[in-house]
């Protein structure tokens, strides 16, 4: 009997030195490669949505980081700020500080403010916060009562918008040629020496032909509308005839109001064609007209002319004159020479801004004198919110969120940290301990309008805790927060070693003593972290508060917990659904405020991980 041979196992034998062990490798140090340049193109593209993001952000907020202001020398005359001679500081203040100011301007154009007209357009350049800083002023020293103050008095927000380039592209061009005006006021023609205006001529038909092509084309594309509905009409016509003539009453009411309104539709499409052909023949008429004068209607860009000490708007221009109407008077009628006088030309037509041209010539003639400038815009920061743009701030809504920050501090911290030590270290490991933790988890995934059902029904509802006021945004927002820190805190009370909390014992310490005098001073470090980011996260949001009131208009900054308040996001909420452009630069400041808090924040949590963190 022969024995078995042993074969054992089989010895495997690894390829490291053929061809195709090469290959496999240099394909899996490509494989690598990619995966390396895949991660570096996924950040690459974040930090430049990121870059593009804060970009857009800060270009639009620029405007709100300063103001416009006119320089004045304004006398401050008892009989108008104190007319009752008291020394009262509450009395002075009630003075009419207004009309002081208002009075300093009129004195700069004492021709144009003769007539009430007039003198509404030159008051409406100031903002109704233009007097507060001589009140101020005044209040604190009523000597100044009797003498003339310089006063940077601050612009209206369309004033202030136009000087910032915001409102229309203006092209101020020196005159070339010497200009001569035929009057002082009223219709005045100013003749030029030279063919000046040629250009200026071929541009605004240029503007005409362009004008009459769109119209041709808008004819074009109803007229085709108006070829359906014609044929639409027909259609209903007969359906209807046809109904008329079989006697048939089922149907026939709908029948006759549908003929009704295609027949009104085909009227309106018909009216529409003719308007636009009309309107594009007109312009491109005008357009191929060669020499003579042409008139500048609305749709047009303005050209203001700056002759003499006046502004002259133009109406109608040809190449060697001007026609127009007078806003503001000339000193003379002397001829101007070479770049005595100049053409400013607003692109954007004056029935598509809201500020008109009288006043862009008012400012642009306080502007060469030299009393306009922009200066920072520190209202912003200390001043709380305002129907008016240029006079709104955040101040309030920073007290407000300050405010509730604290009580959302006051409140989750310490219920969150001992809920924590009681679930990691003391409670029972049974059946409902495990719903407790299922529970708190699922409340920090709980979208946060819940949170604000809850504070409105039981809060404000039950307990009656007022509206709008930082106490109940710090209940709920407790409430909200309580979850992440509760998470956050037992993961830090985990990550201390067990040999910890053996030593401790293993000394004679009691429970209480190994938690409360070395496990959880180990972990403070991550309970500060994760109470920062909740912090940061409870900063920003804006959806539970507006169910508990905290979108109310507040002008006044609140000093009282219980006081009516509202919070950065919801003062960046309201803004950004007002329409006007001031506005949208103030929303874009506000996020860069909030953005500079939340990165604060986080910032600090990093910095107090490191510095208290310790490697095991």
């Amino acid at each position: 009997m022969t024995d078995a041979a042993d074969t054992g196992p089989a010895i495997r034998v690894i390829d490291t030195t053929s061809e195709a062990a090469r290959r496999r490798v240099r394909t899996r140090y490509r494989a690598e490669r990619r995966f390396k340049l895949y991660g570096l193109a996924a950040i690459g593209f974040s930090a430049l949505f990121l870059v593009f993001l804060i970009t857009d952000i800060v270009v639009k907020a620029m405007p709100s980081f300063t103001i416009s202001s006119l320089s004045l020398e304004v006398p401050v005359k008892a009989d108008t700020v104190n007319p009752d001679g008291s020394s009262d500081p509450a009395v002075i203040a009630r003075g009419d500080f207004d009309k002081a100011v208002r009075e300093a301007l009129f004195a700069r154009f004492p021709e144009a403010s003769k007539e009430r007209k007039s003198r509404r357009v030159i008051q409406g350049l100031l903002s109704s916060g233009a007097a507060d800083g001589l009140r101020r002023r005044v209040v604190a020293d009523p000597g100044l009562i009797g003498t003339t103050v310089p006063v940077d008095a601050i612009l209206s927000d369309d004033a202030d918008l136009y000087l910032k380039g915001l409102v229309t592209r203006t092209l101020r061009i020196a005159g070339t040629t010497n200009a001569t005006p035929s009057a002082t006021s009223g219709s005045v023609t100013i003749l030029l020496d030279a063919n000046a205006l040629a250009g200026d001529l071929e541009t605004v038909r240029q503007a005409m032909r362009q004008e009459g092509e769109v119209a041709q084309e808008n004819a074009d594309r109803v007229e085709a509308s108006l070829g359906r509905y014609r044929a639409r009409l027909a259609e209903a016509q007969s359906t209807l005839d046809a109904l008329k003539s079989s006697g048939t009453t089922e149907g026939l009411a709908v029948a006759e109001a549908n003929a009704q309104k295609l027949q009104s539709d085909v009227a309106s499409l018909t009216s529409q064609v003719e308007g636009l052909r009309q309107r594009a023949e007109t312009s491109l008429a005008r357009a191929n007209t060669t020499g003579g004068l042409e008139r500048l209607d609305a749709a047009l860009p303005s050209i203001l002319i700056a002759i003499n000490g006046g502004m002259v708007k133009a109406t109608s221009i040809g190449a060697d004159r001007i026609e127009g109407d007078v806003l503001l008077p000339l000193a003379s009628t002397g001829t101007a020479g070479k770049g005595a006088w100049s053409k400013i030309v607003l692109e954007t037509p004056e029935g598509n801004r809201k500020i008109s041209d009288t006043e862009v010539a008012l400012l642009e003639t306080l502007g060469q004198a030299g009393l306009t400038r922009s200066r920072p815009n520190w209202l912003f920061f200390a001043s709380g919110d305002s129907r008016e743009a240029e006079l709104a701030g955040i101040l309030s809504s920073l007290v407000g969120s300050a405010l509730t920050m604290i009580i959302t501090l006051a409140l989750c911290l310490p219920v969150g940290v001992l809920a924590a030590i009681y679930l990691e270290e003391f409670a029972p490991k049974n059946r409902l301990t495990d719903l407790v933790e299922v529970n708190i988890n699922n409340l920090a995934a709980v979208p946060s309008i819940v949170f604000g059902l809850l504070g409105l029904a039981v809060f404000i509802g039950f307990f009656g805790v007022p509206s709008s006021s930082p106490l109940v945004g710090g209940l709920v927002l407790s409430l909200l927060v309580l979850p992440t820190i509760i998470i956050a805190s037992r993961a830090a009370l985990k990550a201390v070693p067990p040999s910890i909390r053996e030593a401790a014992l293993g000394v004679g310490a009691s429970k209480q003593q190994a938690v409360f005098h070395h496990v959880l001073p180990l972990a403070t470090p991550g309970i500060l972290t994760g109470t920062i980011i909740g912090m940061a996260h409870a900063l920003g949001e804006t959806a539970p508060l507006l169910m508990i009131g905290m979108i109310a208009f507040i002008v006044d900054v609140p000093t009282s917990f219980t006081h009516s308040a509202t919070v950065l996001p919801v003062q960046i909420y309201l803004w950004s659904d007002l329409p006007e452009v001031g506005f949208q630069a103030k929303t874009a400041a506000a996020i860069i405020v909030l953005l500079l808090f939340l990165f604060a924040m986080n910032g600090l949590a990093i910095l107090l991980r490191r510095r208290f963190e310790r490697r095991w």
